[in-house]
């Protein structure tokens, strides 16, 4: 795509005090406040003033500062960019941008005081992903309603808010509105347009709802990221996880601003393990003593801390969250009573979203199943009965959704057992394997859930043969990384 000559745009950044979008007389300009054109982050002068080099397809945006906010849309979404195409978007299967016109003289950006704790939670979805009305529905039921009345601060979507058809935004914006709380989003490979032959022309539609396709924020005393590591090679070659030299740029100068005594999460769509370039990102930040980063993409639920084997060179090992997805197994699976598939991801861990509570440096994760006890953080896979006579060995499996290579697990049978240590296996989960068969058999005209895959939350041990006939309970409980206990049973007959 051509590039036209660079021009300057310029702005304010002032405190709307009677917040109706617009710079009243007598309302201040906000010293200090960085602007940034996607590459170059310039931080406003003693009046608000910014300034940076423009072309013809440039969106400018503000990096929210702590203890501020910016407006939003009916749909909760932030208002703190401009889009600056004087053309528009070239003509697509779904609209992008309208032509804006000549530059304007002054591109102000609207903030407001709001009061930021230094704990606080946000929620994260990994791919909701519907590909039609009805299955935006199934996320109004399985998830939407039980989030109203959060105290999360914010919510983020982790790419693939969509699958595919892109007019189905404002309904799924809509929806996800009715949680009550702002939401950010972040653009995966389901939500771009498929007809561009280049990457910087598939998220024309994104950019006309969403607005800028990687940009920064800061809430409480934590610095956001948000990454676009997707990158369209048109739809002969499609897509890969990439991000970029004018995005590496962008992180490179926003991190300039961002003392290294923060937390930053950088929010992207495709892990980092399936980004060509993330030597470069890792180049830029594995010197801070506090990164997280968290992504979607893959429909399986992991901890991964990466380390010098994949060219990781920090002190400690980074942790990337692969996040739990809203949409699961890609919505699959045998209805329940209320008409929505189960939709169980390929590693046996239930659909649903987490929540992370942050707290200066620190940040907690927990994984929620849709429409189940925040409780219900494992499944125990046992026989129903076991005769303790014979060779056989009576294996028990626990999935525990948020497990990782940090977790213990231990098992004891009835009250008086003994506690043991269960093994962390690499293994396809049973339970799973076991339900999609039945699945098949029972729906051989439906198309089945996913072939399971090895599972990297899975633990297993041996029930004892000293343990007394009679019908018990198992006894499962698991230490998370944080210090954390949670306990689960199952009802077990021995002869």
């Amino acid at each position: 795509m051509a590039v036209m000559a660079q021009d300057m745009a310029s702005g304010y950044v002032y405190h709307d005090q009677n917040r109706n979008q617009v710079r009243d007389k007598g309302e201040p300009g906000l010293k200090g406040i960085r602007v940034s054109n996607q590459k170059e982050v310039v931080v406003t002068d003693a009046k608000g003033r910014w300034e940076l080099p423009c072309d013809d397809d440039s969106t400018f945006f503000v990096v929210k500062p702590s203890g501020w906010a910016t407006p939003f849309t009916d749909d909760k979404l932030p208002l703190f960019h401009y889009t600056h195409k004087p053309k528009g978007s070239p003509e697509s299967k779904f609209p992008g941008v309208e032509p804006t016109g000549p530059l304007p003289k002054s591109i102000d950006f609207a903030l407001y005081r709001q009061t930021e704790p230094d704990q606080f939670k946000a929620v994260f979805f990994g791919d909701p992903q519907p590909r039609n009305q009805t299955e935006i529905d199934y996320i109004a039921h399985d998830v939407i309603e039980e989030l109203v009345g959060t105290d999360a601060k914010f919510g983020v979507t982790l790419g693939d808010i969509l699958f595919d058809d892109l007019s189905l935004f404002d309904s799924m914006n809509a929806t996800v509105a009715l949680v009550g709380i702002p939401w950010y989003n972040v653009i995966g490979n389901h939500d771009l347009n498929f007809e561009a032959n280049e990457d910087a022309l598939s998220d024309e539609t994104y950019e006309r709802v969403y607005g800028p396709n990687y940009y920064s924020f800061d809430y409480g005393k934590v610095h956001f990221v948000v990454v676009d590591d997707v990158n369209w090679r048109g739809r002969k070659l499609k897509y890969v996880g990439e991000i970029g030299e004018d995005q590496l740029a962008f992180i490179q100068n926003d991190l300039k601003h961002v003392p290294d005594d923060q937390l930053v999460v950088f929010m992207m769509h495709i892990p980092l393990s399936g980004v060509g370039d993330r030597q470069k990102l890792y180049r830029l930040i594995e010197n801070r003593p506090y990164t997280l980063s968290i992504s979607g993409h893959t429909h399986w639920q992991a901890h991964q801390f990466l380390g010098k084997e994949d060219g990781w060179r920090g002190k400690e090992p980074h942790h990337h969250i692969v996040n739990v997805t809203v949409s699961g197994s890609w919505w699959k699976g045998a209805k329940d009573e209320t008409g929505i598939p189960h939709a169980m991801m390929r590693d046996g861990a239930p659909n649903g979203y987490s929540m992370i509570t942050f707290d200066g440096h620190k940040a907690t994760f927990d994984y929620k199943v849709a429409r189940k006890p925040a409780s219900y953080q494992m499944n125990i896979h046992a026989p129903e009965m076991v005769k303790q006579e014979g060779d056989e060995a009576a294996v028990v499996y626990v999935n525990v959704f948020s497990g990782s290579s940090r977790s213990t697990v231990e098992m004891k049978i009835g009250e008086d057992g003994k506690w043991m240590a269960l093994e962390k296996v690499l293994e396809e989960d049973p339970y799973y394997v076991t339900m999609r068969n039945l699945e098949i058999k029972a729906y051989p005209e439906e198309k089945p859930i996913n072939a399971p895959i090895q599972s990297d939350h899975l633990w297993k041990g041996i029930l004892p043969k000293t343990a007394p006939r009679g019908t018990h309970l198992i006894h499962v409980r698991t230490t998370d990384m944080y210090g954390r206990v949670f306990m689960d049973q199952r009802v077990i007959r021995l002869k």
